[in-house]
């Protein structure tokens, strides 16, 4: 696959091209059909969908409305005409059809086939399938985009070469992630320390979003590549927001930068951006200067409290509420904590025997 084509996409499409991937992949009756249809070294166009912008496209042909099937698919691919199946994939509805798009839809392609199924794709809004015989190859067509099909081989070797990356990234990250746990502690904290972690989490996200396409092109051949990566990343989105509440300033009169708005700012920096702690800490809501990135800030503690075991976060909400920051929850006494609505003497010690543990490892893990 060409990177252009994969980096083509626009994020609207991003749904639509994930799922019309999940129908073709390895493993699907559909991919099974297609590639017996280029094993035949057949030709294909196929309409994944229909309703009456498709109709009004097709001329000629004849109407099948029939059950979906490999071998059928692979038949029919023989007639000089387009296929047009039902958007669950499960009927073939008309057969030998020319389709006959606005000619005004502009297509960068070059052969008469995949023209058309760009400008179908765009004009109908339904995924369109184009075989090609002469090169021998799948493309996908969504909202105009080209997804070119690879086998399995290439793609998992691609998405191991990320896994392993994933991995060192997330090794990085449980190390700074660890390093801010025990300068939170100490009342230690600085910005730099907090953008140090953002950026290592938005790398690992995105890392991972971009191994989850793997899998969904992989199909059932990406069951294991899924494990891996449901383990590696365990933790991490709900880590990205409570490291974001616990750090988003205050608001005043000329900043205000809800937690939303600080998680839409990181996930719109371009990788070359969060690459520079100064622009992590401008989507967080800080200026981004060298004297911003060194001074002191102190976390409300949603992301220790979270580390309690079996809190729940309505508790967490009304002791960061309580208390305003994790030092004063660090210093309250079982009987202070016992004030807060919902905390009984039993949670009260489950968190003050909690977060002591955490405090204790924390410090031993930085030190020894």
């Amino acid at each position: 696959m060409a990177a252009g084509d994969r980096a083509a996409a626009p994020g609207k499409a991003d749904g639509l091209m994930r799922a019309s991937l999940s129908a073709v992949a390895p493993g699907t009756a559909l991919r099974d059909g297609l590639e017996r249809v280029l094993r035949g070294n057949t030709g294909g166009l196929i309409v994944l969908g229909t309703d009456k912008t498709v109709e009004s496209l097709c001329t000629g042909g004849f109407v099948l409305d029939v059950e979906f099937t490999a071998t059928r698919l692979r038949e029919l691919c023989k007639l000089d005409g387009a296929l047009i199946l039902d958007k669950d994939i499960t009927k073939i509805v008309r057969a030998g059809v020319q389709l006959v798009p606005d000619a005004a839809i502009p297509t960068e392609e070059t052969g008469t086939r995949h023209r058309t199924a760009q400008r179908v794709s765009i004009q109908t809004g339904f995924p369109v399938v184009s075989v090609s015989q002469s090169m021998r190859l799948i493309a996908l067509y969504v909202d105009g985009q080209r997804r070119v099909l690879e086998d399995s081989a290439a793609i998992l070797s691609r998405a191991n070469q990320a896994l392993a990356t994933l991995e060192r990234y997330k090794l990085r990250l449980d190390e700074v992630a660890g390093t801010l746990s025990a300068l939170e502690i100490e009342d230690l904290v600085t910005v730099r320390d907090v953008t140090a972690v953002a950026q290592r989490l938005e790398m690992v996200r995105r890392i991972a979003t971009e191994i989850a396409e793997y899998v969904v092109e992989l199909g059932t051949d990406g069951r294991l590549l899924s494990l891996q990566l449901d383990e590696l990343i365990a933790g991490v989105e709900p880590e990205r927001e409570l490291v974001v509440r616990d750090y988003v300033p205050e608001p005043t009169a000329k900043r205000t930068r809800t937690v939303p708005e600080a998680l839409a700012e990181l996930d719109r920096l371009t990788h070359p951006e969060l690459l520079e702690l100064a622009n992590v800490a401008r989507a967080l809501g800080y200026s981004g200067s060298p004297e911003t990135l060194d001074s002191a800030v102190s976390p409300r503690g949603f992301r220790l409290l979270a580390k309690v075991p079996r809190l729940p976060g309505a508790i967490i909400e009304r002791l960061v509420e309580h208390f305003g920051g994790l030092q004063k929850l660090l210093a309250a006494s079982v009987d202070d904590l016992q004030m807060v609505d919902g905390v009984g003497e039993a949670r009260a010690r489950s968190v003050r025997e909690g977060l002591s543990r955490l405090a204790e490892s924390s410090i031993l893990e930085r030190y020894v």
